[in-house]
């Protein structure tokens, strides 16, 4: 299939800024020190092209990613990097020995909940600057005596600087080494061999993990790019112009229902700028020097990658205007 036979909208990988991204992050942060996160694009034979370049761990952000995970035979030790109550889903898996299962905790309500499902291995999440979950570095010793009285073993301890993701980097580094000082703390107390965190915006400058939480880098989007150095645009959706004006716009069929639009507008490449999404419609004034024509493919960048994957139901890998292959985003839903 060529790409300009695809129906739209519809989400194109680049496959040579795909693989570029791949290699750029191994080389910085090559096999088990990366655990991707497969939030970011919620597709098992994505994930498996990670896996092909080292990457065995990952992190997931749902217990429908575990499970989907798992039963994609990319358990091998996987991270649930986000609290739930909701973990009688893992039971089987973790009874039929089918996948390592991995769960973070930050409360004794989370605990109770892990040692109820039978999970076996837990991280302590510890809050580390960004007001969301994480415990209170100071209770993350007494967190993990817990967990070892219900059980279970405790690997170590994770704390995502998420506020410093998109922080200017004269002062990233800094801040970074602040945040990861109070996990570092944190850990002395609850002990185990893993320190994980960081992200795609802190890939280069966080240097105390063990392992590194990344999921954008091998996509990106429009907002990310400026803070993560080193990483290019890879995912774009194609739309089809499906009216003109001679005023000097045009429209396509990649709206609201196509994009996540908390970072902002998609950008559309080559043909013009975006003027606003409405439900259904992209209208972007036509550029000086663009040929814009009713039945016309264009690219747009979103401009948040994970929400605007989960809207979809596949991933076309292209080259050109070839098809390559469809990557399946079967890790939707909760």
């Amino acid at each position: 299939m060529k790409v300009h036979e695809l129906p739209t909208p519809a989400l194109l990988v680049d496959v040579h800024a795909f693989d570029r991204n791949v290699d750029k992050m191994a080389q910085r942060w090559p096999g088990r020190s990366l655990r991707p996160h497969v939030k970011a694009f919620k597709s098992t034979a994505l994930a498996e092209r990670l896996a092909e370049a080292g990457h065995k761990g990952f992190c997931c952000a749902t217990v429908k990613e575990m499970t989907g995970m798992a039963a994609a035979g990319l358990g091998e030790d996987l991270l649930l990097a986000n609290e739930s109550l909701d973990l009688h889903r893992l039971t089987p898996i973790v009874a039929a020995d089918r996948a390592r299962i991995t769960v973070a905790v930050d409360s004794p309500e989370t605990i109770e909940a892990a040692a109820a499902a039978g999970i076996r291995e837990v991280l302590i999440d510890v809050e580390v600057g960004l007001p969301r979950c994480g415990c209170d570095p100071a209770d993350a010793g007494r967190l993990a005596e817990l967990a070892r009285a219900k059980g279970m073993e405790v690997r170590g301890v994770m704390g995502y600087e998420g506020h410093l993701m998109r922080e200017p980097g004269d002062t990233k580094a800094e801040l970074v080494e602040r945040s990861m000082a109070v996990l570092l703390d944190a850990h002395a107390e609850v002990g185990g061999d893993i320190v994980s965190g960081g992200g795609t915006g802190t890939w280069d400058v966080n240097t105390w993990v063990t392992e590194l939480q990344a999921g954008s880098y091998c996509l990106m989007d429009s907002e990310y790019v400026p803070h993560a150095p080193g990483f290019e645009n890879a995912l774009f959706a194609l739309g089809t112009v499906i009216s003109r004006s001679a005023k000097g716009w045009a429209v396509l069929d990649t709206g609201l229902k196509c994009f996540g639009m908390d970072h902002g507008d998609p950008t559309v490449v080559d043909a013009g700028d975006c003027w606003f999404v409405s439900d259904e419609h992209l209208t972007f004034g036509i550029g000086e020097d663009a040929t814009v024509a009713v039945g016309d493919k264009v690219r747009v960048v979103p401009a948040h990658v994970d929400p605007t994957v989960s809207q979809h139901e596949r991933l076309h890998l292209v080259d050109g205007d070839d098809v390559l292959e469809v990557w399946e985003v079967d890790l939707r839903h909760w």
